[in-house]
């Protein structure tokens, strides 16, 4: 069984940084490009980044470019979200997701995805 365990959140002040890390289990978690989403209340699931499974290449959300970083240790099944210059709007619960195999459509999708985390907390506040 698949599992995807994030970590990392807190509360910081905007302008902070954090380091989210998505451990998978379960399966050949190298095989797979794999991407974060944000979930703030009173709005739509927001992709975050996403990251293939052997090149490395990355993809950002507009609101995130230039701040956040993707990255992945397939020695140790980790996931990470290198997040910087953080402010309020970045407010919400961050999952991480496991591409599903031979998926044709944008990475920006979330039904490209086929498991899911339960998700960390980052909340931005002075």
């Amino acid at each position: 069984q698949v599992q995807l365990v994030e970590s990392g959140g807190g509360l910081v002040q905007p302008g902070a940084s954090l380091r989210l890390s998505c451990a998978i289990s379960g399966g050949a978690s190298n095989t797979y490009a794999m991407g974060w989403f944000r979930q703030a209340p009173g709005k739509e699931r927001e992709f975050i980044a996403a990251i293939t499974r052997i090149a490395g290449t990355t993809f950002y959300g507009d609101s995130v470019k230039g701040r956040f970083t993707i990255s992945r240790d397939n020695t140790n099944n980790t996931m990470y979200l290198q997040m910087n210059n953080l402010k309020p709007e970045d407010t919400g619960v961050y999952v991480c997701a496991r591409r599903r195999l031979f998926y044709s459509g944008s990475v920006t999708t979330a039904n490209g995805y086929d498991y899911w985390g339960q998700g960390t907390q980052v909340t931005v506040s002075s």
